[in-house]
């Protein structure tokens, strides 16, 4: 029973569908002049378009990525190196594509890293940045993720990115965690950038994508191509821009039932942990209404072992995540629960749910976990 989807999310058969001609029939570079490279060509930017209806923009404010890491990079270096930016405001639980590449600028290029204060559920003060961002005539970019992929706060993206516009700052949020899951309106939004990864939202890997304002022109991040309008060079990722799409057509023909079968699931399982796991708590704002639907950041009794909390549930064919699963493998605790000074006694686990998810497999859930903590009280 799969509850790590805030780490990826199985790819929707209608995608492999989608995918399948991409694999055999249309394998021409975009790039070639002739027929076959024209005929992809054509499949990439009738998708661009497709994602940029979506989101209510333009396609030429839509760039293809790897994921949201390179597109969070691209934002911030480039706006660093091409708008001349000299100062980042960002959160201490921000996902490490932010906060690495920001302390990597701040040694590169000097430039000024600040962070806006937190209460202690995580959420943002919104009195700490408008503080910062009159503290200074440097220029600024602010960059602060609409929804955390740990404990799922989430923040109004109107209201802090017109906060940023009237002091004349920058405003980049990393939204891999909502896109697909919340409607996004590029028409009205006050963002400059905004970045979406397919595996979050039941598409491929290894793809995703970049929204730069077309106020902001900024230089190419990697160099060596004229791919996507000279902004990123090598050959294009057909077969995962394809499924990127058809992903998030599939996501937005039924958004609200979606979310409404998801916070359902989310709400079952809240209930039966407060009601059958002794001494639960569930960290951020994961645990209320207001949140990302998606995201349960549970902390256990204290002294409870996380490594073996995780191997039980696995045994028992449950896979969740000790925090966050995007560093798997570091033995480094969450920088989220550690800012938020949760006790490092107290075991933390995070379900993260999809459409896929059923009732069923939540009271599963809910019993083995009781199971084990009760057994190792």
């Amino acid at each position: 029973m799969y509850f790590d989807n805030a780490a990826t999310t199985a790819i929707d058969p209608q995608v492999i569908a989608a995918i399948q001609p991409m694999l055999s029939e249309q394998f021409g570079n975009p790039s070639s002049i002739h027929a076959h490279g024209r005929k992809v060509r054509s499949i990439v930017e009738v998708s661009r378009k497709r994602i940029a209806d979506l989101l209510k923009t333009t396609p030429a404010e839509i760039f293809f990525t790897s994921g949201g890491t390179e597109a969070d990079n691209t934002a911030l270096r480039c706006a660093v190196e091409g708008l001349g930016v000299k100062r980042i405001i960002t959160s201490k639980i921000e996902h490490h594509a932010v906060l690495h590449t920001a302390g990597y600028l701040q040694k590169l290029h000097k430039v000024n890293v600040e962070f806006v204060n937190l209460d202690d559920r995580g959420n943002v003060d919104l009195n700490s940045l408008e503080s910062l961002l009159q503290g200074s005539k440097e220029k600024t970019i602010v960059s602060l993720m609409h929804a955390n992929n740990e404990i799922g706060n989430l923040i109004d993206l109107h209201e802090v990115g017109s906060l940023c516009h009237l002091h004349g700052a920058l405003f980049h949020s990393d939204t891999v965690q909502t896109m697909g899951h919340y409607e996004h309106d590029l028409s009205t939004l006050p963002v400059d950038f905004i970045v979406g990864s397919a595996h979050k939202f039941h598409g491929p890997k290894g793809i995703g994508f970049l929204y730069i304002n077309h106020s902001n022109k900024i230089p190419p991040f990697i160099h060596g191509g004229a791919q996507e309008r000279n902004m990123r060079g090598g050959t294009e990722n057909v077969i995962g821009i394809v499924g990127l799409t058809k992903a998030m057509e599939l996501a937005y023909e039924d958004m609200k039932g979606h979310k409404q079968h998801i916070k359902a699931l989310k709400m079952q399982m809240i209930e039966g942990l407060k009601n059958n796991v002794t001494d639960v708590m569930f960290n951020g704002m994961s645990g209320d209404d207001n949140s990302l639907y998606t995201v349960l950041n549970v902390c256990i009794a204290p002294s409870a072992n996380n490594e073996m909390l995780l191997f039980n549930l696995d045994i028992n064919g449950i896979s969740i995540s000790g925090g966050s699963a995007c560093s798997s493998g570091s033995d480094v605790g969450s920088h989220v629960l550690a800012e938020l000074k949760r006790d490092p006694r107290r075991g933390a686990v995070r379900f993260s749910f999809s459409r896929n998810n059923t009732a069923e497999e939540v009271s599963y859930a809910v019993d083995k976990l009781s199971e084990i903590t009760a057994v190792h009280a």
